[in-house]
C-alpha cells in the first residue's frame, strides 16, 4: 500500500507519522514546518521533531536522474524550490477552508437577519391595520354612517353581531321586482344558445393557456376559494390561507390589489358583477366588503358567531347571504355593513354553503348533516329538502335555466335535483374517495364544472365528461367559467390559479 505525504500529496521517500493527528509526512517537509511553526500542520496542536514516528516501508525505486541536472547545486535549489510550493500550496488549501466556513456562517446570519427584519415587517402592517381601524374611515364613499360593526372591529374583538334591521317592505318590493325582471329576460332569451359561446367541441380541446402560483403568500401556501368579474372575466379574485384576497388581471398577468385585514384565512370571495368591489368571508366570523380601486374596507359586517362558511350576492347586487357554523344564515346590506335578517336552520345544524337562485326570490343551503335546504327569503321560511347525500354538503350551484341545482358532499358524488319536481333526477358518481370542493354551471347552464381531485367539465343534459385536467398538484377549491364559456379558470391548494382554453 503506498502512502501519501499530507503536506505535498506525494509518495515520501522517508515517511513519518505524527502521533498528534496521525497523519503521514516527508521527514524532511514536516521537520521544516514544525523549526517555523512548531505545531503539527494538520490540527495545529504543539509537536516536536523527536515526536514524530518513522515508518519503515519499501524504497522507492526513483528514475534515474538525467546527467543534465546532476549537478548538487542546481538539484539542491530545485528541490528547495519545490518544498517551498508544497508547504505554500498547503497553507493556501487551509486559508480556503477557513474563507469558506466564514462565509458559511456570515450566510446562515444573513438568512436569520432576513428572518427578524420580514417578522418585524409583519408585525409593523399589523399594526398599522389595527391602527388604521381606530381612524375615521374618511376614504371610504360606501360608508355612510358608522356602525357597531366599526366600532367592535376597533375594539379588537369579536362583538355580539349588530341588531337585525328586518325585511322592509322597500327591500321585499326591489326583491321582487328584480326577480320579475330576470324571470321575464329568461323567458325572452328561451332556449337558444347565447351568440359565441364555446361549444362542446371546443371545450374538448382545452388545454392550460397559464399557470400563475405567485398570487398569495409562500409560507402559508393555498387558495381555498375564487371569483370571477361577470363584465370583465379578466378580473379573478382569489382568497388564500394567507389571509388574504387577491385581485388578478389574466390578461396582463399582474395582481391589481391585494385585500388585507381578515385575522383568518379567506375561505369565501365574491366579485361584484358590475362594480369594483370584492366580498371576503372567514372564520374570524366577519364579512367584509371592499373597495378594490383603492384596496380598502369599505364595511364589515359581523352577523355571525362563528366561522363564516358560505357567500352569495344577491341578484340587485346590494345585498349578500351568507351562512356559518353558528346554525344561521343572514342577509345583509353591503352599502352600509348592516344585518338585515338572521335566521336559524330549522334542525339546528350547522350550515356549510349558501347559494341564491338566480332570480333571488329562493336560495339554497347545505348542512353539516348532508342536507339540502331551500329557502323562501321573503317568508324567510324552509320551503324544500334534498336529502340523499353523506357527509357536510360541500358545495351547490343553480344553473341559470333556473330548474337545476348541483351539489356534492363528501360522498364521491355530484347529484343534479330539478326544481320543478323537488327530486334527484341525476347522479353522477365520481371515483372513489373523489374529493368535491366546488361546483359552477357557466352564464348558460350548458356546461357543469367540477373542483376537487381533479378539474371536470361535464355537458348538461347529456351530462357527460367533455373533459379533464389534472396538472393541479394538490386538491382543486375552486373552478369558474370565462365569458361564454371561453376559458375556465381554477385555484388549489398549490398555490396556482390555472388558466384553460385554446391556445
Amino acid at each position: 500500500m503506498a502512502l501519501c505525504c499530507s503536506l505535498s500529496n506525494e509518495v515520501p521517500e522517508h515517511p513519518v507519522v505524527s502521533p498528534v493527528s496521525g497523519s503521514v509526512f516527508e521527514r524532511r517537509l514536516i521537520e521544516k514546518y514544525i523549526a517555523d511553526n512548531g505545531v503539527d500542520p494538520i490540527n495545529g496542536k504543539e509537536i516536536t521533531v523527536d515526536q514524530l514516528i518513522e515508518i519503515k516501508a519499501p524504497p522507492i525505486v526513483k528514475p534515474k536522474v538525467p546527467s543534465a541536472t546532476s549537478i548538487p547545486a542546481v538539484l539542491k535549489s530545485l528541490q528547495d524550490e519545490w518544498d517551498a510550493v508544497m508547504l505554500n500550496s498547503f497553507t493556501l488549501r487551509q486559508q480556503l477552508q477557513t474563507a469558506r466556513q466564514e462565509l458559511s456562517h456570515a450566510l446562515y446570519q444573513h438568512d436569520a437577519a432576513c428572518r427578524v427584519i420580514a417578522r418585524l415587517h409583519k408585525e409593523v402592517s399589523t399594526a398599522r391595520e389595527a391602527l388604521a381601524t381606530l381612524k375615521p374611515h374618511t376614504g371610504y364613499a360606501a360608508v355612510t354612517t358608522p356602525s357597531v360593526a366599526t366600532s367592535a372591529e376597533a375594539g379588537g374583538v369579536a362583538a355580539q353581531p349588530i341588531e337585525a334591521a328586518g325585511l322592509t317592505p322597500e327591500i321585499i318590493s326591489q326583491l321582487q321586482d328584480k326577480a320579475t325582471v330576470l324571470t321575464q329576460e329568461r323567458k325572452r332569451r328561451g332556449k337558444t344558445m347565447p351568440e359565441g359561446l364555446a361549444t362542446a367541441e371546443a371545450v374538448k380541446g382545452y388545454k392550460t393557456l397559464a399557470s400563475h402560483p405567485a398570487l398569495h403568500s409562500a409560507s402559508m401556501p393555498g387558495i381555498l376559494t375564487m371569483d370571477v368579474h361577470a363584465a370583465d372575466t379578466s378580473h379573478i379574485l382569489t382568497g388564500g390561507n394567507d389571509r388574504c384576497a387577491t385581485v388578478f388581471n389574466k390578461d396582463t398577468e399582474q395582481v391589481v390589489a391585494v385585500l388585507k385585514g381578515h385575522t383568518k384565512k379567506v375561505t369565501k370571495v365574491l366579485y361584484h358583477p358590475e362594480e369594483e368591489v370584492a366580498i371576503t368571508a372567514s372564520p374570524d366570523a366577519t364579512i367584509r366588503v371592499w373597495n378594490i380601486t383603492s384596496s380598502s374596507q369599505s364595511a364589515i359586517i359581523r352577523a355571525h358567531d362563528g366561522p363564516v362558511t358560505g357567500l352569495s350576492l344577491h341578484a340587485t347586487g346590494e345585498y349578500v347571504l351568507s351562512t356559518s357554523l353558528d346554525q344561521h344564515w343572514a342577509f345583509s346590506d353591503i352599502r352600509v355593513g348592516r344585518l338585515l335578517t338572521k335566521v336559524a336552520d330549522t334542525d339546528g345544524n350547522p350550515l356549510t354553503t349558501a347559494q341564491f337562485h338566480p332570480d333571488g326570490l329562493i336560495f339554497g343551503t347545505g348542512t353539516q348533516d348532508s342536507q339540502i335546504k331551500i329557502w323562501d327569503l321573503k317568508e324567510q321560511s324552509n320551503v324544500a329538502n334534498f336529502p340523499g347525500h353523506s357527509g357536510p354538503i360541500a358545495a351547490l350551484s343553480f344553473s341559470e335555466n333556473g330548474y337545476y341545482l348541483a351539489t356534492a358532499a363528501e360522498d364521491s358524488c355530484v347529484k343534479l335535483w330539478d326544481l320543478r319536481k323537488l327530486k334527484n333526477f341525476k347522479t353522477i358518481q365520481l371515483d372513489e374517495g373523489y374529493e368535491v370542493k366546488d361546483l359552477c354551471f357557466d352564464q348558460s347552464g350548458t356546461y357543469l364544472a367540477v373542483a376537487g381531485t381533479d378539474i371536470r367539465v361535464y355537458l348538461c343534459k347529456q351530462w357527460e365528461t367533455l373533459k379533464t385536467f389534472n396538472d393541479h398538484t394538490a386538491l382543486a377549491m375552486g373552478v369558474r367559467f370565462g365569458n361564454h364559456a371561453q376559458s375556465i379558470a381554477s385555484v388549489s391548494m398549490d398555490r396556482t390559479l390555472k388558466i384553460y382554453g385554446v391556445e
